[in-house]
């Protein structure tokens, strides 16, 4: 069984839909969270891998050069996935896991993506810019903020009278589903990054049948 690294910076709700879903796939899943690390020592993503018994490192912020990829690699990390990590990937860390590493943004990228967008930030952006459209995107990290090839991406309506809060809500309830499918399938090796730096194989888009709240069509956004 392969082994996933989570890093997370907050209360790590993807990391437990992450475990929960490997959880429910039993038998059939392809790997399990063995390391997570995070540059808060009071994030609850940690507290929530220590109740899992899984091994969970904060990693000051202030950390050394090259100790991320030396955790890492003492892990035996095959796949890293992002989880509300607020800090820069080390160029070294995103090459020697290139293919291997996603990341989940609350947005239809590339549309408000990139340095400093990230929680609330993006969805006051998405409401400033009189968008009626927004989502969730998973995708492979490389060396430029939310830039590397898309896996799969699900749209979630913007509703009239919505907040940063409301819509944060309502696109959190996507990245909990699709997140940890994605997760598996790239560990599963039912996904990959090709030479050609684009993302070979299928994803079934066949979300709904999750009782995912969006839009009928995955492009019409509903009142």
């Amino acid at each position: 069984m392969r082994r996933i690294a989570v890093l997370a910076s907050g209360g790590g709700s993807n990391l437990q839909a992450i475990l929960d879903h490997l959880d429910a796939l039993g038998d059939a899943a392809p790997a399990a969270v063995s390391l997570v690390v995070s540059d808060r020592a009071d994030a609850h993503a940690m507290e929530r891998a220590r109740r899992r018994g899984i091994e969970a490192v904060h990693l000051p912020r202030a950390a050394a050069e090259g100790a991320l990829e030396r955790l890492l690699g003492d892990s035996g990390a095959e796949v890293v996935a992002l989880a509300g990590y607020l800090r820069l990937i080390p160029p070294g860390v995103v090459r020697r896991w290139a293919g291997h590493m996603l990341n989940i943004h609350p947005s239809l990228l590339p549309a408000f993506g990139g340095h400093g967008m990230y929680g609330h930030r993006v969805h006051e952006a998405v409401l400033a810019s009189g968008a009626r459209l927004s989502g969730a995107s998973v995708h492979f990290v490389n060396e430029q903020f939310d830039r590397g090839a898309i896996i799969a991406q699900w749209p979630v309506p913007v509703h009239t009278g919505d907040t940063a809060d409301t819509l944060a809500e309502r696109v959190l309830r996507v990245e909990h589903r699709i997140y940890p499918w994605c997760v598996a399938a790239v560990a599963r090796g039912d996904v990959r990054l090709g030479e050609d730096r684009r993302v070979h194989g299928d994803l079934p888009y066949d979300f709904p049948r999750f009782g995912v709240e969006g839009p009928r069509h995955p492009f019409v956004p509903e009142g």
